[in-house]
């Protein structure tokens, strides 16, 4: 391993991974007091302080780590989740999806606030790399983090979203897997199934998305 690239990646990736997730963690916070519950906010997580949503073990220990092991060619992380109690939501079924959304929404515009900086900085002739692959790397995390969290699957976003749309029997039969969520998902990273089958497509859609609303960026950076 060199320590030196590590150090490098690590002082290139910190700041975009500290937006990342304390965006998404704090939207969900407003997004369920927005719909009707207190609890994130009682409880002081609607913020962008990052240290109120960074797990010392998920968010810096574990990808660390992993980096290191596998050279950077497997990162997995999570932070705190906001606690939401749907059922103090005003519409628990349905409000659950806006609340489930805000979170990777909040990750789609983070990851065209990036893009945006990059076009910006390359049009006003700033060649400094560490600028730039910051910016690139805001893009990158953004989006990985958009796509893995709307996998269909509880707890995660995109299965909450799932269970608030499907009609009630289905609902809760699908909720029912939320207890074994985490691990059927961390088996399906592993396997690299996950990357292969919902990974690669979503982000690659996402990319395609951010580079056609970019266009008139794109243009000012010629």
């Amino acid at each position: 391993m060199d320590f030196a690239n590590l150090i490098q990646t690590i002082a290139i990736y910190a700041l975009p991974v500290l937006f990342a997730i304390t965006v998404h963690e704090a939207a969900h916070g407003y997004a369920a007091r927005y719909f009707g519950d207190n609890t994130a906010a009682m409880l002081g997580r609607i913020t962008l302080n990052p240290a109120k949503h960074i797990d010392p073990i998920g968010t810096i220990l574990m990808p660390l780590m992993l980096y290191v092991a596998t050279s950077g060619a497997f990162l997995f992380g999570y932070a705190k989740p906001v606690p939401v109690r749907f059922g103090n939501l005003r519409n628990p079924k349905g409000d659950m999806v806006w609340v489930a959304l805000a979170g990777p929404g909040a990750n789609l515009a983070m990851a065209l606030a990036w893009g945006a900086g990059l076009y910006l900085l390359s049009g006003a002739g700033v060649a400094e790399p560490f600028f730039l692959k910051m910016c690139q790397g805001g893009v990158l995390v953004n989006v990985v983090m958009f796509a893995f969290n709307l996998f269909p699957l509880p707890p995660l976003d995109g299965g909450r979203i799932l269970v608030g749309l499907l009609p009630i029997r289905q609902a809760m039969a699908v909720s029912r897997v939320e207890p074994w969520g985490f691990f059927i998902v961390m088996a399906l990273v592993i396997a690299g199934v996950l990357s292969t089958v919902w990974m690669q497509p979503v982000m690659g859609l996402t990319f395609d998305l951010i580079d056609l609303l970019l266009t008139p960026f794109s243009w000012l950076a010629r």
